[in-house]
């Protein structure tokens, strides 16, 4: 403990911080992502049309059954390889992300379409509203109101995955903790430090989504 001496991060503070909203903005775009996919991959795993169903489900087993790291390296590395174009490290790791995402939120969302009351579906279509009227204007806003929760869950698991995109050298909060420790050859204070930015973002949103949570319950 003697040997400890962060004043050494001291004068890198600022890519701490750099990095920290980067890894914020990476999260933020690819939970936007995630949430457009999901929202199609969800409906499609209830749609009566078999090949829908099917291929959204194969979707969703693929994304939740393979490592986000492996994703990652096969999205960045791999694609170049196949397509012969190739991205830079943001794009490549919020499109990443955001396919990652989506399979995970997919569930959420059917999870939030199944947790409507059946007799909405079918007040609605006796009102004379079709089927994708009745998702778009009755089913689906009570649906998102459900999963907030869980959406706000699968942000602060993302903003923490976020960190492996260092490994295909995108400069996030991570990635500036080991800049730090390749120049100062001191490990420990620099991780110590990203792990405590890490630490108070996702704490800070977690007391945000708590906000979130109490007046979604007063409004019920």
């Amino acid at each position: 403990m003697k040997n400890l001496d962060f004043t050494i991060v001291l004068p890198y503070i600022t890519l701490f911080i750099r990095g920290s909203l980067i890894a914020i903005e990476i999260t933020a775009l690819a939970v936007m992502m995630g949430v457009v996919i999901g929202t199609f991959v969800g409906m499609g795993k209830m749609s009566r049309i078999f090949i829908i169903r099917a291929l959204c489900t194969v979707y969703v087993e693929v994304i939740r059954g393979t490592p986000l790291l492996v994703q990652i390296l096969i999205f960045y590395f791999g694609l170049p390889q196949l397509t012969g174009y190739s991205l830079s490290e943001f794009p490549a790791a919020v499109i990443a992300l955001g396919i990652n995402s989506g399979g995970y939120v997919a569930e959420i969302v059917r999870g939030g379409i199944l947790a409507v009351d059946k007799g909405q579906m079918e007040a609605a279509r006796s009102l004379g509203m079709s089927y994708a009227q009745a998702m778009r204007y009755i089913i689906l806003p009570q649906a998102f109101k459900k999963i907030i929760p869980p959406l706000g869950n699968e942000f602060i698991t993302l903003l923490k995955n976020s960190s492996l995109a260092t490994t295909i050298g995108f400069p996030e909060l991570t990635r500036a903790a080991q800049v730090v420790a390749g120049n100062t050859y001191r490990p420990f204070e620099p991780y110590i430090t990203a792990a405590l930015f890490y630490l108070i973002m996702t704490l800070s949103f977690t007391q945000l989504l708590g906000v979130v949570e109490r007046r979604l319950a007063r409004s019920d």
